[in-house]
């Protein structure tokens, strides 16, 4: 019997990478400015009890609705009830321990994006757009990295965007599997990446799509955004109570896996600089 990890993500942020669009917009309450793709792992026979778990917390709140990262972080439409400090004091520590009981290991790449387009600008102008494509292939290949190193297959679940971004993902999927990871191989290297036989023989399909009344989308949504925030503030605390309980895959990794398989935080250097 084949034993599978399942992984669940969802994107965060635009995928337009160009640097005169993203000017446009005034800058976001919380600092970022990035995309990503991410989610969780989770080993196939733990599903059942985890969608047990959640619905259990929606009746325990009387929640009839999926729970939504931006929604609660603002307290928007069908979680304006949480406006109100009693009820956010209450409800957010319940969340963060239901999610922290969770068999899930979590997982995503998340790219800076003025730092891409500062990167990439000069020689590759003509392919900023690979913004996205190039996250994706660095969750899969990270997360089939972890799934084969610990005996098991891939399954690929993601919450449907678009008809163009929904094909877009499938696209990613068979050239990978067709071609590889076309990074250039030179720096690639010291990150050990995987071969066409490697994709083909560790991940089972294509990516799925699935809506937003999949509990395990509604959770890939929750813990992507601590992980995306972390790499501006590393010391957010949704993010420390993921890694301090040992949610992040970066707490399964030795030091030597982590540049390779663990999360990756892509074009941040500028932050650092500053």
């Amino acid at each position: 019997m084949t034993k599978k990890y399942l992984l669940y993500f969802d994107d965060t942020g635009g995928r337009d990478p160009d640097k005169s669009s993203y000017q446009r917009h005034e800058e976001r309450r919380d600092g970022m400015d990035c995309f990503g793709y991410g989610g969780f792992l989770i080993k196939e026979e733990d599903v059942k009890e985890f969608i047990k778990n959640h619905n259990a917390f929606r009746q325990h709140w009387n929640i009839d609705y999926p729970l939504h990262s931006s929604k609660i972080r603002g307290g928007h439409g069908k979680f304006g009830w949480l406006k109100k400090p009693e009820n956010a004091g209450q409800f957010l520590p319940a969340l963060q321990d239901y999610l922290l009981s969770q068999p899930i290991i979590c997982i995503a790449c998340i790219i800076d994006r003025p730092g891409y387009v500062e990167r990439y600008k000069e020689r590759h102008q003509e392919k900023l757009w690979y913004m996205s494509q190039s996250a994706f292939y660095i969750l899969i290949e990270r997360a089939a990295k972890f799934a084969d190193k610990n005996g098991r297959k891939l399954e690929i679940y993601f919450e449907q965007n678009g008809r163009k971004e929904d094909r877009d993902i499938t696209r990613y999927m068979r050239e990978l599997k067709k071609s590889g990871n076309p990074f250039n191989k030179n720096p690639s290297d010291q990150y050990n990446p995987l071969t066409t036989d490697d994709y083909k023989r560790i991940i089972l399909g294509e990516p799925r799509r699935k809506t937003k009344n999949v509990p395990m989308i509604q959770i890939a949504d929750l813990v992507l955004y601590p992980m995306a925030k972390a790499g501006y503030d590393p010391q957010y605390w949704p993010y420390k109570a993921l890694r301090d309980n040992g949610k992040l895959i970066d707490c399964l990794l030795n030091e030597e896996e982590l540049a390779s398989c663990g999360i990756k935080y892509s074009c941040f250097d500028r932050k650092k600089s500053k």
